[in-house]
C-alpha cells in the first residue's frame, strides 16, 4: 500500500462518518471493529482461543460480546487477557488487508490507535474531534448506553486533547460539510507528500 492513514477518535466524535468520506474520495477502508466482528463470528480465528480461556463467552460457535462484557465487569483482570488474544489477530487481519491493496491510499479506522501503538505502523494519523458536550449529547441520544457507561468507556481511552496533539491531522466534525472539506484537504496534502517521495 502506498500510504496508510490511521484514523482515530473517541466514541461519538464522528469517526465512522469521516471514514465514509475518505472511502467516497477513493481510499480503501479497514475497520478495526468490523475485523473484531469477523474474528468473533462462527469460524473466526478468535473463537477457539477465547473458548479455551473463557468458555462461557462462546455460544453456538461464536464469541458473544455481551458475555465478554459480563466477564470483564465481574473480573477486570479478564480484559488484558482478552486483549492479548485479540490484538495480535486484529493486527494480522490488518496486515493481510494492506498486502491486498498495495497500490492505494488506505484508511485504517482504529478507535484505540494510539493506546495500542498502532500509530507506529501508519504513514500518517488523523483524529476526529468535537467539543465534549456535543460528544456526550450525540452518544446519549443513541439510547444505547447510560452516562455511567460512557464515563467508563472514556476512562479507558486516551483523552481527546492528547489524541489531537499526537495526530498529524485533526478533523473537526461539527458539520458534515466541514468534515468532508477537511478530508479533501487531508488527501490533497497526502497526494503532495506521495508526489514528493516520488
Amino acid at each position: 500500500m502506498i500510504f496508510r492513514i490511521g484514523l482515530t477518535g473517541s466514541i461519538g466524535m464522528g469517526k465512522s462518518t469521516t471514514a465514509g468520506f475518505f472511502a467516497e474520495m477513493g481510499c480503501v477502508l479497514w475497520d478495526a471493529d468490523a475485523a473484531v466482528h469477523r474474528l468473533y463470528s462462527g469460524g473466526g480465528s478468535a473463537v477457539a482461543p477465547i473458548a479455551a480461556a473463557f468458555p462461557a463467552a462462546v455460544t453456538q460457535g461464536a464469541v458473544s460480546r455481551e458475555s465478554l462484557r459480563g466477564i470483564i465487569s465481574q473480573d477486570p483482570s479478564a480484559l488484558p487477557r482478552i486483549e492479548a488474544i485479540v490484538h495480535p489477530l486484529v493486527q494480522a487481519d490488518r496486515a493481510e488487508f494492506a498486502a491486498e491493496h498495495e497500490d492505494r491510499i488506505g484508511v485504517f479506522d482504529i478507535p484505540l490507535l494510539f493506546e495500542t501503538g498502532g500509530d507506529a505502523e501508519m504513514d500518517a494519523t488523523a483524529c476526529v474531534t468535537i467539543p465534549e458536550e456535543i460528544q456526550r449529547e450525540r452518544v446519549l441520544a443513541r439510547g444505547t448506553m447510560s452516562p455511567e457507561d460512557l464515563d467508563r468507556i472514556l476512562a479507558r481511552q486516551m483523552p481527546n486533547a492528547e489524541k489531537c496533539a499526537r495526530a498529524d491531522y485533526v478533523i473537526e466534525t461539527d458539520t458534515l460539510e466541514h468534515a468532508r472539506a477537511q478530508v479533501h484537504s487531508v488527501l490533497q496534502d497526502i497526494d503532495r507528500r506521495i508526489a514528493e517521495k516520488g
